[in-house]
């Protein structure tokens, strides 16, 4: 195998090209260390050496580092490690490593963020915020419809207001002109177009 290209990304790291394919990114301590230089041949040893060991190792550590400041999805955690230039099945090692101690779960997460914003967040908007975010609709179709058995839930109308309240829009003297503009506001936000006519307080007859 041969060594085509050592592309620097940063003073720190740089990519590494054998027989014109990218293979990984290293450091450049870790080019010393492995003494791999463009134009030369890189042993079977030393590459499996660092696509088996030192890549999957430090796919974990950044993980696990990620993991310390907040919680993630697994959506989020693997777009960072694609970010960082791991192949596929080194993100799948790092991703079932943190899965197996219980360090990322959706579903958690998923309970946790429409908890924490359902006092100021439409239902739509949430669901497509955890979307965004790589939760799959069927699993937030489920903690909704657990939520709601509880007795639990967004109270829309109340937010719609508050919302309104923040724009200092009084619905029940302004003009056509800024009711259409606070309906733009509102479905943008997610809003169902049966609490937007209610809070703007339009004839829903």
């Amino acid at each position: 195998m041969m060594v085509t290209r050592v592309e620097a990304i940063d003073k720190k790291k740089a990519r590494i090209f054998i027989d014109h394919e990218f293979a990984f990114v290293l450091y450049k301590s870790e080019l010393r260390f492995f003494g791999i230089k463009e134009g030369e041949e890189i042993d079977g040893g030393t590459y499996l050496e660092i696509t088996e060991k030192l890549l999957p190792k430090r796919a974990k550590l950044r993980c696990m580092n990620l993991l310390k400041a907040r919680a993630y999805t697994e959506k989020q955690l693997r777009d960072k490690l694609l970010y960082g230039e791991y192949r596929e099945d080194i993100i799948d090692e790092a991703i079932g490593y943190v899965k197996s101690y219980g360090y990322i779960d959706d579903e958690k997460y998923a309970e946790d963020f429409i908890t924490y914003h359902m006092e100021n967040k439409s239902r739509k908007r949430i669901e497509m915020d955890l979307c965004a975010k790589g939760i799959d609709r069927k699993t937030i179709r489920r903690i909704w419809d657990r939520m709601q058995e509880e007795g639990e839930g967004p109270d829309e109308f109340s937010i719609a207001k508050e919302a309104l309240k923040k724009k200092n829009f009084d619905p029940e003297i302004a003009g056509n002109k800024e009711k259409q503009k606070m309906w733009a506001f509102l479905y943008k936000k997610g809003f169902e177009i049966e609490i937007i006519r209610r809070v703007l307080l339009l004839d829903i007859t």
